[in-house]
């Protein structure tokens, strides 16, 4: 129930003039108890935990999925598919589904499945966590599922379910995120969630690692200080940028040659830890780009570079993207299925082919 502010544009008043009111939020622990864990989810999540560790430890493992979700049926379709996939590859990948449901904004834009869930909007916040949960849970029963933080409430309802834990590009500089990553967590063992730190220079990592204190929420929904350990499971994604793309060897040595020079990597065994990001800026924003990046890494892995530890890649059912019709061309409802809203994807069919060249890519490092 939205609660309207009477002093709205009120200016003599000493605070909240600008606020339109208040719609209380849903404890996350009462989220939690109308949609649990179930036995199935909690034990591929834990495994996913486990190998996403292993990650840091010399592994090569992968990480593959959807830029955003935006219709959870599809996003049921594939995970469907993603399982088969993995199932035939889990010998060589380690597939972690891209589950992101919210969307940091530079400026404006759709902010993502849990602000705004009828795409129209209304910001039914508490109706989007309870989609994003009981969607979570389902997932969960198939693969490992990695997600994006945006703040310091939204773990509290949902990290329960996530294996790898990500602060974006736009966030890395964020003290406030950072402090986030330091204390990222399972809720179901003593093992740290491993942070994805998109952006060079290594601050973020280095911060990351060390304990800090930081406002946040407690499972009832209690504002409470937050204190943590720090968190030493870290890695680099490199995504490009403006200055050009950075998935090439030379670049990938430069970043082993900077972390090690920074001290970040000194307790990681066997060294440096590095994921591609097929996308974004290393694709020149053009999603039909990101077969070629991926070959490109998959031959560095395949001439026996222990570094790259996986690739991150949009992919969804179908190639594209597509923009919301407006509401009078029937708004979400006539949206193609299986077509991003947000960046541009790959379809599925090259997702496959993707995933045969990495897999195969690490059959010859083994061979070596």
């Amino acid at each position: 129930m939205f609660i309207t502010n009477e002093h709205v544009g009120d200016r003599s008043r000493m605070e909240d003039w600008r606020i339109r009111g208040y719609d209380p939020l849903t404890p996350p622990d009462l989220l939690q108890h109308e949609y649990p864990l179930t036995p199935e989810s909690q034990k591929i999540i834990v495994e996913g935990r486990n190998a996403a560790c292993d990650i840091l430890n010399g592994k090569d493992r992968r990480l593959i999925g959807p830029c955003s979700i935006h219709d959870p049926q599809a996003a049921l379709d594939y995970c469907e598919r993603l399982y088969q996939a993995s199932e035939k590859h889990k010998g060589e990948l380690l597939i972690v589904m891209r589950a992101y449901l919210e969307k940091p904004r530079t400026t404006v834009g759709w902010k993502g499945l849990i602000n705004d869930p009828d795409i129209d909007g209304t910001f039914h916040i508490n109706k989007g966590l309870r989609i994003a949960r009981k969607l979570f849970v389902q997932l969960t029963s198939k693969l490992p599922i990695a997600g994006e933080m945006l703040d310091t409430i939204s773990p509290q309802f949902l990290s329960d379910l996530f294996s790898v834990g990500a602060i974006g590009a736009r966030t890395t500089e964020s003290q406030l995120h950072r402090e986030l990553a330091s204390g990222y967590h399972s809720q179901l063992d003593s093992k740290t969630v491993p942070m994805v730190l998109w952006v060079l220079p290594l601050t973020p990592l280095r911060a990351a690692s060390h304990p800090h204190h930081f406002l946040s929420v407690t499972k009832p929904g209690v504002v409470a200080i937050v204190g943590t350990d720090g968190n030493q499971d870290c890695f680099v994604i490199l995504r490009g940028g403006k200055k050009g793309t950075n998935y090439d060897a030379k670049s990938v040595q430069e970043t082993q040659e900077e972390l090690i020079k920074s001290k970040v990597v000194t307790e990681m065994k066997p060294g440096p830890r590095i994921m591609v990001d097929c996308s974004h800026g290393n694709s020149n924003k053009d999603h039909r780009n990101q077969p070629k990046v991926a070959q490109v890494v998959a031959e560095q892995v395949a001439g026996g570079d222990k570094s790259i530890c996986g690739l991150m890649i949009e992919s969804n059912i179908n190639d594209g993207r597509q923009d919301v019709p407006p509401k009078e061309q029937g708004g979400k409802d006539a949206l193609k299925y299986g077509v991003s809203i947000t960046d541009a994807c790959i379809g599925w069919e090259t997702t496959e082919e993707v995933l045969e060249v990495l897999a195969n890519a690490v059959k010859t490092r083994r061979s070596l």
